[in-house]
């Protein structure tokens, strides 16, 4: 399966990988790789996690408190829309296409 980013997403990633950084050396790679394992599994099974909305998904992280929004594109394609914090507004970035 095919998978696309929202533009926002890098930005992200990038604040939360300096964020874990900044807490302890080589956590914010360990979050990265667990985002990535993550992104491979929803991918493997896009209709596994829970729906939240018309055609949006929800996967929560393991280790870290992060939830990835995502939504089925085509039958071949997911896009990866929200990495939030749960403990962000559960609306935010739930309007990005």
């Amino acid at each position: 399966m095919k998978v696309e980013y929202h533009p926002a997403i890098e930005k992200e990633l990038r604040e939360i990988v300096k964020y874990y950084n900044k807490c302890s050396h080589g956590l914010g790679i360990e979050f990265l790789d667990q985002f990535e394992q993550q992104i491979l599994k929803i991918a493997s099974m896009p209709t596994k996690w829970t729906t939240i909305e018309t055609n949006i998904r929800r996967s929560l992280m393991r280790r870290f408190p992060y939830v990835i929004y995502y939504r089925l594109v085509k039958k071949d394609m997911l896009r990866v829309m929200v990495i939030k914090h749960q403990r962000r507004h559960p609306n935010y970035g739930r309007n990005r296409k």
